[in-house]
């Protein structure tokens, strides 16, 4: 009997901590639901941003990019400087937090980052600020002679002159795609450099030229051949791709 008895409290005792720790895993998927993070497209962001005082935003560009066009009452805090993570710490992460960068990739990276810091509510801005200016959307300029410098469309046509085929290739030096494209970008050119030039433009120096031409994303190529515009492509892209689109 007492053999019986001792059974079935241990049972008890088995059921009850099952109880308990089901409890504790559904306060826990409770409590994740309750955190909000995604990458939401420019319209949407924009409409966010209409709540005013009620959000945070965080520009996670360099000091320089963020001089040539920002959002209104943005902070700058740049995701690749050594003080990212402490900076981001001193915030409200009770607020409603809206993130971008040049195109996206920064601050996805930064969103993620948030979100396991404890960041309540986080929204990543799809497409960045590449995707904003080509919409012409409002931007706050601080270094407006930087803003307007680099290359212009004018610039662009005296140089599809320059050789029978010239490639354009805007880039950043923080892009990763950008890095891993170039090598193959040299190799091509190089072979034909009797016919063909490749001409590198850096994103953050030309962002007149990119908002001119509404190019919302990098690394970004275009061929012209003869001076006329055959090809044209956004994101990475392999050797035998670019050889088989273009025809080169």
């Amino acid at each position: 009997m007492r053999k019986t008895a001792l059974i079935v409290l241990a049972f008890i005792i088995s059921i009850s901590s099952s109880c308990q720790q089901a409890k504790n895993n559904s306060l826990s998927k409770q409590e994740l639901s309750e955190q909000v993070s995604a990458t939401i497209p420019t319209v949407e962001f924009a409409d966010k941003l209409k709540n005013g005082s009620g959000v945070m935003i965080i520009d996670v560009r360099t000091p320089e990019e963020f001089a040539q066009g920002h959002l209104k009452n943005a902070i700058n805090i740049d995701f690749n400087s050594e003080n990212f993570t402490s900076e981001i710490s001193k915030l409200d992460k009770s607020k409603t937090t809206l993130i971008y960068c040049l195109s996206g990739g920064r601050s996805g990276k930064a969103l993620t980052q948030m979100k396991s810091d404890g960041f309540k509510e986080v929204y990543n801005m799809q497409g960045g600020i590449l995707k904003w200016k080509s919409e012409s959307r409002e931007l706050v300029l601080v270094n407006t002679t930087k803003a307007n410098g680099g290359m212009s469309i004018a610039d662009m046509e005296k140089l599809t002159q320059s050789k029978e085929y010239v490639l354009f290739d805007f880039n950043a030096e923080w892009c990763a795609p950008c890095k891993k494209m170039m090598p193959i970008l040299e190799g091509i050119t190089e072979q034909r450099k009797d016919k063909m030039t490749l001409v590198k433009v850096d994103a953050d120096i030309n962002s007149a030229l990119l908002e001119s031409k509404k190019i919302d994303g990098i690394p970004y190529l275009e061929l012209y051949h003869q001076g006329k515009l055959v090809w044209q492509h956004k994101g990475f892209i392999d050797e035998a791709n670019i050889l088989s689109e273009t025809g080169l």
